[in-house]
């Protein structure tokens, strides 16, 4: 008998034997990837296990690292692979001209597989932060979906890199470049590529053929900014939900077909839907800057909500806010607690009944204008990577902040622009990572490195 059909033999011989005799076989339990923004189901909820519970007392040590050049996209992993999007100025020109470029490494080596560039001019970005792509692409089966910072999107064999085929926001769409460009991540439902594009007329948000990219729908006026926030999709009220916050409202699509099912008008000022909506149970939580947060509740049988509150402050000064006002920062919504991230770098609790503050406190992450951090949760703790380029293992209750243990990951290298008080430009690292396969992927402006984080 051939070797291989033997080793078979004995394995469905063991399995039998386990069962004949009532016992519990334990099966290694399955790494996971990290395939779009904020994981497998944009929940920002990292599943495995094997996972240390503190850090190394010498550090946290890159089992390989990467030069690549800048943006504030976060990497992503599927198959065996980490895919980065980065920019590179050309030099001697009076315009902003650069070349984009998405990068394929091995996982385990870093080794660089392929890679593709495109030429594009960032003049019209806020020039502080024409850095490079800021939204974080998406992995579906064989093909990888990136938008960059001025409109490109993309679709690529995952494989080799080969184009599939491309839509250009501006030039096809007539969208216009928003001062901090484009930043939503493609979201792929069904055989649909969704993406926030800005275009006209009506193509706030359209969605394309995910294999060819012919257009099947639009949706939502283009009279108003596109915004800088994700598309998410969730099943409540007998329906599924694409939830599309814009600085207008926030609406709820169809997303087979793009017809609204309703807005909650909520204006954001210059257009930074910035933070990911998150939902807990039937309650859905949004945090913006200058008026705080907004807490709606689904219906449970119709596609339809109710507002349970909003914050009532127009400032963004610490001292004015009274409850939420994140930026970069996507909250969490537990229970009967918010926990977030506010204006100038407070973590705050608030009580999810009514909004009201809890408690604040200045120890997760650097004091300063937008201040933040990336919270990912896992099991009953939170891995945090703040801004300051230390990655924190925490916990957080009704009672306050629990810091476990705080290591340095990668060292923040982009310049955090125009702030007018405390902590004038700082020095940041504004990049969710990536935790697949027992590891957690970082990258700044020079480079992209892989740790490991098992037990």
């Amino acid at each position: 008998m051939p070797e291989q059909e033997v080793r078979s033999v004995q394995a469905l011989a063991i399995r039998t034997l386990g069962i004949v005799l009532g016992l519990t076989l334990t099966v290694p339990a399955v790494a996971d990837d990290w395939p779009q923004w904020r994981g497998a189901d944009r929940s920002g909820v990292w599943q495995e296990d094997g996972i240390l519970e503190r850090f190394p007392e010498e550090g946290l040590e890159a089992v390989w690292r990467v030069p690549i050049r800048g943006g504030y996209s976060g990497p992503v992993v599927a198959d065996g692979r980490v895919f980065v999007t980065d920019w590179q100025r050309v030099e001697g020109t009076r315009a902003i001209m650069g070349r984009e470029r998405v990068l394929a490494l091995d996982e385990e080596t870093g080794e660089v597989i392929w890679s593709h560039e495109w030429d594009v001019n960032y003049s019209a970005l806020q020039q502080s932060y024409a850095i490079g792509p800021r939204s974080t692409p998406a992995v579906d089966g064989d093909t990888l979906y990136v938008m960059g910072a001025v409109g490109h999107l993309t679709a690529l064999e995952a494989e080799t890199g080969e184009v599939i085929w491309s839509y250009d926001s501006v030039e096809q769409g007539n969208a216009s470049i928003t001062i901090w460009g484009f930043t939503s991540s493609p979201l792929v439902h069904g055989d649909l590529l969704i993406q926030i594009v800005g275009a006209e007329p009506d193509g706030k948000v359209m969605a394309f053929n995910k294999h060819t990219g012919e257009e099947v729908w639009r949706s939502l006026s283009s009279n108003w900014e596109m915004g800088y926030g994700q598309p998410m999709i969730f099943e409540r009220g007998g329906v599924e939900q694409l939830i599309i916050w814009e600085p207008q409202a926030v609406n709820s699509l169809d997303p087979a077909t793009g017809e609204v099912y309703w807005s909650v008008p909520w204006e954001v000022a210059s257009g930074m839907t910035v933070t990911t909506p998150v939902v807990d149970g039937d309650r859905l939580l949004f945090s913006q800057f200058y008026r705080g947060s907004l807490l709606l509740e689904f219906d449970s049988e119709e596609p339809e909500v109710r507002e349970l509150w909003r914050g009532k402050s127009r400032s963004e000064m610490p001292e004015e806010t009274e409850g939420l006002h994140s930026l970069i920062t996507t909250p969490i919504l537990e229970g009967d607690t918010i926990y977030g991230v506010c204006s100038y770098g407070q973590l705050r609790g608030l009580n999810a009944a009514d909004g009201s503050r809890l408690w604040e406190s200045d120890k997760m992450t650097r004091q300063g204008r937008w201040g933040a951090a990336f919270m990912v949760r896992h099991g009953d703790r939170w891995f945090v990577n703040n801004d300051l380029g230390d990655l924190i293992i925490a916990r957080f209750s009704r009672d306050g902040y629990e810091e476990i243990d705080r290591a340095r990951l990668i060292e923040p290298t982009t310049r955090s622009g125009f702030g007018p008080r405390r902590l004038f430009d700082a020095m940041v690292n504004w990049t969710h990572p990536a935790y697949a396969n027992r590891h957690v992927i970082a990258r700044n402006d020079e480079e992209i490195i892989r740790v490991s984080l098992a037990e």
